[in-house]
């Protein structure tokens, strides 16, 4: 893939989310693109930064780390998105600007323990599994809350908001039942934390149910950098 396709996949995917700002009523500033660069080489990041891209979101830490250290950092927010061991926190505290996929109160006291003190604190979301899937992580709706507010008496941390990835589901309509779930807990959670901002939710196949519902954070990858590289 060169750097003109990306280019124009870039281009299509602005415009989807353009129209469906427009459609439901959105700023479109209000809504930020996350490029999701797993499993493809760094040379398409650069191309995509390039282009105007600024967020990208990486879901394997040893792939994740090795890019970042190649690409030059300016004008690049990296973003956490996958799976969280505790093996895994210190490097995500090192080299991320945000972290999505917290679901557990271990995990965020280790990247607020570990996050160098020369850095900002680091951007969090709490992951939420709104369709309670065994092979998903993420709290219940009913945890979050509690989760939320230890999380944010936490130094080093900037807790922001919440991140869902519902079960694909096939009309607009069923997508946008999940993801006003997670509005409603995130305006909720505002109650008690009023500084939290950040829904990220929706991919490429559902970006506009999810910008429908108040999304501020699409993690897209398919639709910018093509199907996933396998091994």
């Amino acid at each position: 893939m060169n750097k003109a396709t990306i280019g124009a996949n870039i281009s299509k995917v602005l415009n989807r989310i353009e129209h469906a700002c427009s459609t439901y009523g959105r700023d479109v500033n209000s809504v930020s693109l996350i490029a999701v660069s797993k499993t493809k080489p760094a040379h398409l990041i650069e191309y995509a930064a390039e282009c105007g891209l600024q967020h990208f979101g990486e879901n394997y830490l040893q792939e994740a780390v090795q890019k970042i250290s190649e690409l030059p950092r300016e004008n690049k927010t990296w973003h956490f998105i996958g799976p969280i061991q505790s093996n895994k926190t210190r490097p995500i505290a090192h080299y991320f600007d945000w972290v999505h996929s917290v679901d557990r109160l271990k995990i965020a006291t280790r990247i607020s323990e570990q996050r160098p003190p020369d850095l900002p604190p680091i951007n969090l979301c709490l992951q939420i599994n709104v369709s309670l899937e065994d092979s998903k992580a993420g709290v219940t709706l009913e945890q979050v809350r509690e989760l939320a507010l230890a999380v944010q008496t936490l130094p080093n941390i900037r807790l922001r908001g919440l991140m869902a990835l519902p079960k694909p589901t096939e009309t607009v309509s069923e997508q946008r039942q999940s993801f006003a779930l997670v509005r409603q807990c995130l305006q909720d959670l505002q109650r008690d934390i009023p500084e939290l901002d950040t829904l990220s939710m929706g991919m490429s196949q559902d970006l506009e149910a999810a910008i429908a519902e108040g999304a501020t954070m699409l993690r897209v990858g398919t639709d910018l950098f093509g199907a996933r590289d396998r091994s």
